[in-house]
């Protein structure tokens, strides 16, 4: 390999969602991009028009961005670049390096059952036809393949893998309606791109076989290879539906931080040392492509909610307000003028024990809502005389302590149990659902900061008012 700078890609088919496996694949690129100082590109590869779909390839730019993986320069659309891919076919019969092929359906099937009994690869007779092509009969173009040596696919995560030539057939170039296939335009696109290090999934190693003597036909530099191994589900199997989210946009539906999403794919299949947590900028810098482990990695549900909440506690408070408000948005809740002073006290309070942006907003529901509460059953039916009167003497208290933070608040609630002689399991509760209208809410003192002085003693009143 050439002292080239570094360039990566990622080349996805438009044709569904942006899979997790393929973003972890980005991550990759764009990680070994930043850390050699070169740089990370992006190709649509929508060669397959009828499968190929814009909504599909917004999906693909969605995902990037929210990953925060910006490719460095303009995507490259394969498509539109069709005629270089025919040009560079030109180019490699005139250096017979490939030739046409016109073996008909019925003769290709002959020689395929043939192949199949002699245990060799499919060879076409037109291979060694040098001059006195037919006119007009239609024709494909194959690689005119190495017959024997290796093919040593020098691979950076497997080792070297080794090809024998005698198993490598003639490739189809070009079809016989004159479009290119998949083997011959990723060359051809890797190579204008300046692409000096293919890191992809290890489902395309064989192909790394065949897209090398393509190089070779053509006198090009071949780039580097790296093959990943995929993601499996927490079972060890192929990740599917039943494990779960497998799209990007899932991710995101879930409540997961883009952040966190970078910090977790980061660890499936590699890492450095024992840390489980690292910024974008530790991981430039320790990333080594050379480090990727070759067994499959599994998606574990716990360790990214682990990571996940870790990044929650770092974000900024007004950040998350704006991620939760959209959270509630999706589900039609109401937001009033004023909410987001409620939500900058109340998330603070809560995110500690949140997994997912989808648990914040569970967590901050109880400070949101709007008066008078309809409190659950259960809260009505604690609401005893005795208890009643209890929550009346506290919320003197409550209305004549100025301090309203969750230290001094916590005092109050203590010597408020220690003046009535009990333990505060016997007015918390009822006092805990008055505030929340049965929803999930901190303790009680951070409820009450959450809601402010004058909406708790309201909630209080309105609760001791339905009750009486």
């Amino acid at each position: 390999m050439s002292d080239r700078p570094v360039v990566t890609r990622i080349a996805p088919s438009p044709t569904g969602y942006m899979h997790i496996g393929t973003a972890r694949t980005a991550l990759f690129n764009w990680l070994y991009a930043r850390h050699t100082g070169g740089k990370f590109l992006l190709r649509i590869e929508d060669t397959d028009r009828e499968r190929s779909t814009e909504p599909a390839v917004q999906a693909i730019f969605d995902g990037l961005n929210w990953l925060g993986l910006i490719p460095d320069e303009e995507p490259v659309f394969q498509f539109a670049r069709a005629d270089r891919h025919r040009e560079v076919v030109a180019e490699m019969l005139s250096r017979g390096a490939a030739y046409r092929c016109y073996m008909t359906q019925d003769e290709l099937e002959a020689e395929r059952e043939t192949a199949r009994a002699e245990g060799r690869v499919i060879r076409s007779p037109w291979r060694e036809v040098a001059s006195n092509y037919p006119e007009d009969r239609p024709f494909v173009v194959r690689l005119k393949a190495a017959l024997e040596g290796e093919t040593v696919i020098a691979d950076q995560v497997k080792g070297d893998v080794t090809f024998p030539n005698k198993n490598l057939d003639d490739l189809i170039l070009l079809r016989t309606d004159g479009t290119p296939t998949y083997n011959l335009a990723v060359v051809v696109d890797d190579h204008d791109m300046g692409i000096t290090h293919v890191i992809r999934g290890d489902d395309h190693l064989n192909n790394a076989a065949r897209q090398t003597q393509i190089y070779q036909g053509m006198g090009w530099e071949v780039p580097v290879w790296a093959h990943l191994p995929m993601i499996n589900g927490p079972d060890g199997k192929k990740l599917s539906k039943r494990h779960g989210a497998q799209a990007v946009s899932e991710f995101d539906d879930m409540g997961y931080l883009p952040e966190a999403m970078r910090n977790y794919l980061a660890k499936l299949g590699w890492g450095h040392g024992d840390d489980e947590i690292f910024t974008d900028a530790q991981a430039q810098e320790w990333f080594d492509i050379r480090d990727v482990v070759g067994a499959p990695a599994r998606l574990d549900w716990a360790k990214l909610a682990h990571v996940n909440n870790h990044y929650i506690r770092e974000a900024g408070v007004e950040r998350l307000a704006d991620l939760v408000k959209k959270v509630l948005k999706s589900r039609d809740w109401p937001l009033h003028d004023g909410d987001d002073a409620i939500l900058q006290r109340t998330i603070p309070l809560v995110r500690d024990g949140a997994k997912t942006l989808l648990d914040l907003a569970d967590s901050v529901v109880f400070a949101l809502k709007r008066r008078p509460l309809e409190l659950p059953e259960k809260a009505l039916n604690q609401l005893t005389e005795e208890v009643r009167g209890r929550l009346g003497r506290l919320a003197e208290r409550l209305a004549a302590t100025e301090d309203w933070a969750v230290p001094a608040l916590e005092t109050v609630i203590r010597q408020f149990a220690e003046a009535e002689a009990v333990g505060i399991g016997k007015f918390g509760p009822s006092l805990r659902a008055v505030l929340s209208g049965g929803s999930p809410a901190p303790d009680l003192a951070g409820a009450l900061v959450s809601l402010g002085k004058a909406e708790s003693l309201a909630r209080i009143e309105d609760a001791l008012s339905h009750a009486a």
